[in-house]
């Protein structure tokens, strides 16, 4: 199942550092990219409705992570983007989370 949530598209940007690439790679490798991959999706499966930052607290792992990991799993169609809200933790406006499609 997590090797199947990898995204194809690289995590580092063309113009980032060599250190960000040799990050990149080895999150991928190591099989944290996707061990992360999918216990987003099961936040997302979970808590549908929900903006990265509420994800991150409901599930127990850092906002940034999960901000890096959603893109990624729509990419695949595994979740996908609704409306905006108010964060209930942040304040700010924020775009909410749900089940993909596929």
């Amino acid at each position: 199942m997590e090797q199947m949530l990898l995204s194809d598209s690289p995590i580092a940007r063309k113009t980032d550092p060599v250190s960000s690439h040799e990050a990149a790679a080895e999150v991928t490798a190591s099989g944290a990219r996707a061990t992360q991959q999918a216990e987003v999706l099961r936040g997302v499966k979970e808590y549908p409705g929900r903006t990265s930052k509420e994800l991150a607290h409901l599930i127990g792992c850092d906002r940034y992570l999960v901000a890096r990991r959603l893109p990624e799993l729509a990419r695949k169609g595994l979740v996908q983007r609704g409306h905006m809200v108010t964060c209930k933790i942040g304040g700010r406006k924020a775009v909410t989370w749900f089940k993909g499609e596929c």
